[in-house]
């Protein structure tokens, strides 16, 4: 037979707290590297998308600001006598000077007739009379007279003043064109606006993925486009650099803003990271190896008193307690064990008695649930009420049909408000044999419906208050109370029978609170017994009672527990 090599506890402990130690430790790096990995990805995406949030709120500012003014001055009585007259130039120019002066992108102001002669002008527009794009500019908005062109191009001034976005508007007078009014947005200027410090390159493109302004010309392709190449995790490839992109479209404008940033500084923090990871993890283990060295030797004393108390365990000895006086957690442990073996002694008394007790309650059950007596009763109310009242007898039938398929049901524990289906088909059988003498209430917490409750728990409790109601006195009220209080399920049965004395009260309290029972009370026995070996001594029945004044019996359960707990 092959011979099985144990460690000492010695060995063990000390591999063992390597082992476990490692494993948080391990999952915590990991963690921590995906904190880190997800953290970076994250900023980046926040950073350029927040970038292209502000980008596109200050160019949508400049694109709606230049998109009325120029068609506040289309419509100007000023620029259109100018245009007619020629008359009142200043007036015209100190409009466009006063708008231009408070903008943060600055323009090119034109005012041309449909001859192509330039009436008004804020830059030198000698280059541009034979300007073969300016002439097609000027073809699309009379194309397009009530229409606002707006569109990138670029022309180029003097001191290499750069535009690249046009605004346009045709003059009209009398629904006749009578010229053109044009604002060139600066190139130079719509770049100080797409500038952010915390983004690396940022751009503005026309629904043509034209290019209007951007902050890098490593962005630019043929014919002046953006169109980057893309690998197959959504990476944009620029300049040999992976980048990650957003897009924002400019609501009611032909814009869309476009922000990038590089990788490369989140592949900097995962080096910075790595590398500190490496060296905690060198100092971590020299620490665990000189703990684990710690540890081993200091608790392997006590565990030799431990093995032998197993041991005794194993061979049945219920008395082998451990005694060890370390002061540490060895200590708290063999203590425990001490208590383990009282409770397990305990529950094993328990649970004999609960199976002797389970047994005896199945069998009364049996006996009880429908008693021949009670099924008699209910015959003979059926054969009278199939004489007088068929309807009548058809209700018991069907009543009685539920009663007996629930009550043979194979179900210990069921939901509350399924019993309490039961009970009321129960009470509805003998109300129909008492007539008015029997009235019942029941009132259960909508939260209380769904809890499971031992199956059957109630009947005998009812039982009692029909049996002792009617005593001395001809009508009974029996009234159901089931709610919860202070993390209990409290259920109540209360009638207006004569009550108990004082003495009778303090006898039968006795026998509940008794580990045997001989008397003939065992119908509230059985079910107090039960509820305190499953719940606890905190559960089972309470009854109040007076003589004249009725009785209240009170069952007591936890409310929080479920099916596999009852």
């Amino acid at each position: 037979m092959k011979h099985t090599h144990y460690r000492n506890f010695k060995e063990s402990t000390r591999h063992l707290f390597r082992i476990y130690t490692m494993i948080p430790f391990s999952i915590l790096i990991v963690l921590f590297l995906a904190f880190t990995i997800i953290n970076g990805r994250m900023n980046l995406t926040q950073k350029t998308t927040e970038a292209a949030q502000s980008i596109s709120q200050s160019i949508s500012g400049v694109y709606q600001q230049y998109y009325e003014e120029i068609n506040r001055m289309a419509v100007s009585p000023t620029v259109i006598d100018y245009v007619s007259s020629h008359l009142g130039s200043e007036q015209v120019y100190s409009a466009f000077y006063d708008f231009n002066n408070q903008q943060k992108v600055k323009s090119i102001f034109h005012i041309v007739n449909t001859d192509g002669v330039f009436l008004a002008s804020s830059a030198p527009a000698d280059s541009l009379y034979s300007n073969f794009a300016f002439g097609n500019l000027i073809h699309r908005i009379d194309q397009r007279p009530g229409d606002t062109l707006t569109e990138m191009n670029s022309f180029r001034y003097s001191h290499d003043r750069d535009t690249s976005y046009t605004f346009g508007k045709a003059i009209v007078k009398d629904k006749r064109t009578i010229g053109y009014i044009i604002y060139q947005l600066y190139e130079s200027d719509i770049q100080k606006v797409i500038f952010k410090q915390n983004n690396e390159i940022a751009m503005i493109t026309d629904e043509h993925n034209t290019i209007i302004a951007t902050t890098s010309n490593v962005t630019k392709g043929v014919l002046n486009k953006f169109s980057p190449k893309v690998d197959n995790k959504g990476h944009v490839l620029l300049n040999e650099g992976k980048y990650y992109m957003y897009a924002k479209r400019i609501p009611d404008t032909p814009i869309q803003v476009i922000t990038l940033n590089s990788y490369k500084s989140e592949q900097y923090t995962y080096y910075t990271v790595s590398f500190f990871v490496l060296a905690a993890s060198l100092l971590l283990w020299v620490l665990i190896q000189f703990l684990a060295n710690k540890m081993s030797t200091r608790n392997s004393e006590s565990i030799d008193k431990l093995i032998h108390a197993l041991a005794q365990l194993r061979e049945g000895n219920f008395n082998g307690y451990v005694d060890i006086q370390t002061n540490d957690e060895f200590q708290i442990l063999g203590d425990e064990y001490n208590v383990m073996l009282d409770r397990l002694k305990e529950l094993i008394e328990k649970n004999k008695e609960l199976s002797e007790l389970r047994t005896i309650i199945e069998v009364k059950q049996l006996q009880s649930q429908f008693h021949p007596h009670f099924i008699f009763n209910v015959l003979e109310t059926l054969r009278y009420a199939i004489k007088i009242d068929a309807n009548q007898a058809q209700d018991i039938v069907l009543i009685l049909s539920r009663l007996l398929r629930y009550s043979i049901g194979h179900d210990r524990n069921v939901q509350l408000k399924n019993d309490m289906n039961y009970v009321r088909d129960y009470l509805k059988l003998q109300q129909i044999r008492f007539n008015d003498r029997l009235e019942y209430r029941i009132t259960v917490a909508e939260e209380t419906l769904d809890v499971y409750v031992p199956k059957l728990l109630l009947q005998p409790i009812i039982e009692n208050a029909i049996k002792y109601g009617y005593e001395n006195q001809s009508d009974v009220l029996i009234e159901i109370n089931i709610y919860t209080s202070t993390g209990k399920l409290i259920l109540e049965v209360r009638d207006n029978g004569q009550g108990m004395s004082e003495q009778t009260l303090q006898e039968v309290n006795q026998i509940l609170q008794s580990q045997t029972n001989t008397t003939q009370h065992i119908g509230l026995y059985n079910v107090h017994r039960r509820l305190v070996l499953l719940y606890g001594e905190e559960s089972g029945i309470h009854i109040d009672s007076a003589q004249g004044k009725g009785t209240c019996v009170a069952l007591t359960i936890p409310y929080e527990w479920s099916e596999y707990h009852v």
